[in-house]
């Protein structure tokens, strides 16, 4: 699959968990690196399968931050999420993709992230 990359100039933030994985200082399970995106385990599942998706550099803190020049970055995190869950042999029964924004969305970490979660029936939200 080719996906058109976005060329960024934003710095990683020292304070930022994500970041901090981004540059290998804290370790995770690497499931996919393409240079600029990067998904790996949540460290509290709630599902079989429940990856995070982030871009490796700092670019914006949640969704709600999105400028126009982002909407393609947003774009190749689902289709990273997609191939994921191919891979991971999701994709057939189905997956619930998420974009937590800010504090009364759930965001618990101020670097925009998508959680794929699957691999059994995760119901109705609410």
């Amino acid at each position: 699959m080719v996906i058109s990359r976005m060329s960024t100039t934003t710095v990683n933030n020292p304070d930022c968990i994500f970041c901090q994985i981004a540059t290998g200082a804290i370790p995770a399970t690497v499931v996919a690196d393409d240079g600029e995106l990067m998904a790996f385990p949540d460290i509290h599942p709630r599902a079989p399968v429940h990856l995070i998706i982030i871009p490796k550099a700092h670019v914006m803190r949640s969704v709600a931050e999105m400028t126009d020049d982002q909407t393609a970055l947003l774009g190749r995190m689902i289709a990273l999420a997609k191939k994921l869950a191919e891979e991971k042999g999701i994709a057939d029964d189905g997956y619930r993709l998420v974009f937590n924004v800010r504090h009364h969305g759930g965001q618990e970490v101020d670097h925009v992230h998508l959680h794929l979660l699957g691999g059994q029936p995760l119901g109705p939200l609410g």
